[in-house]
């Protein structure tokens, strides 16, 4: 890694794009504690569910037994199974968190197991990589006719291939949606990063989730701006924070140059970022 910029900060001069809307502050400030300027630009937002009834039902069915393993796919999904405890059933709090030590755990990627090791549990598997394929080859080496599996879900995405995978391995999956994802930046805000970056005035843009990407290209093509887009990225550095979301940008035909090796949140992806724009 070289190391440049004035006062030696590796990513003086450069102009990063970032969509990342929960952790927004924290990227940014990775990134401008080493020299970068941050273009923020908030894809998307991450809500609770709109109704909570279903989420307790399914706290309640849990904590009662009616899981024989559960799959986590985001940190976020457990950390929002809390908060709806701690909002709406208090009491229920600690049994939740023995009903998890009791049941077969099984996640994707590190960031649902950081939740569980700050609950003092550990998963039985940590699926790589972190894609839906790479769950359901980790799944493949478990018997699971006859088991109830609680799924906790992306978003509010249902999984088609995971519940179907599930259906035939002989599984009941009982899934869950404890948040859901909404617009955030106004169409005009986004159209204009899209502009920027068009332009030239941004050497990176770093995407953290599916989500953004899919928000992004949504309102490219319904704007007749997909060309333009498709045209942007080529004129910049893009970078994904991991597998899922650089399969994503792949599909729609764009290059990704910076990915995170074997670690796939924010410290990797700025170190990755500093390796690609310090050459």
């Amino acid at each position: 890694m070289s190391v440049g910029g004035e006062f030696g900060l590796p990513l003086a001069g450069k102009c990063i794009a970032v969509p990342e809307s929960r952790e927004l502050d924290v990227f940014a400030t990775l990134l401008e504690r080493r020299g970068a300027s941050v273009l923020r630009c908030p894809l998307v937002d991450i809500l609770d569910a709109p109704d909570p009834a279903p989420v307790l039902d399914w706290l309640r069915r849990f904590n009662a037994g009616d899981c024989d393993d559960l799959l986590l796919f985001t940190g976020e999904g457990l950390s929002r199974l809390l908060d709806v405890l701690d909002r709406h059933a208090p009491a229920e709090r600690v049994d939740f968190i023995a009903r998890l030590a009791q049941v077969r755990i099984v996640v994707r990627g590190p960031k649902p197991a950081r939740v569980l090791r700050e609950l003092g549990l550990r998963p039985e598997r940590i699926a790589e990589p972190a894609t839906t394929p790479g769950m359901i080859a980790c799944l493949r080496e478990f018997d699971l006719r006859g088991c109830r599996v609680g799924v906790q879900l992306y978003g509010s995405e249902p999984n088609v291939p995971l519940m179907d995978f599930l259906a035939e391995a002989g599984a009941q999956a009982l899934p869950v949606a404890p948040y859901r994802y909404a617009d955030a930046a106004g169409d005009a805000d986004v159209l204009a990063l899209v502009r920027r970056v068009q332009q030239g005035g941004v050497d990176a843009i770093a995407f953290t989730s599916l989500q953004q990407v899919e928000r992004l290209f949504r309102l490219a093509d319904g704007q007749g701006q997909g060309e333009v887009l498709h045209e942007a990225l080529r004129r910049t550095v893009v970078a994904a924070v991991g597998p899922v979301v650089a399969e994503a940008l792949t599909r729609r035909g764009v290059a990704v140059t910076v990915v995170p090796v074997d670690r796939y949140h924010l410290k990797p992806l700025v170190q990755a970022l500093i390796d690609a724009l310090s050459i």
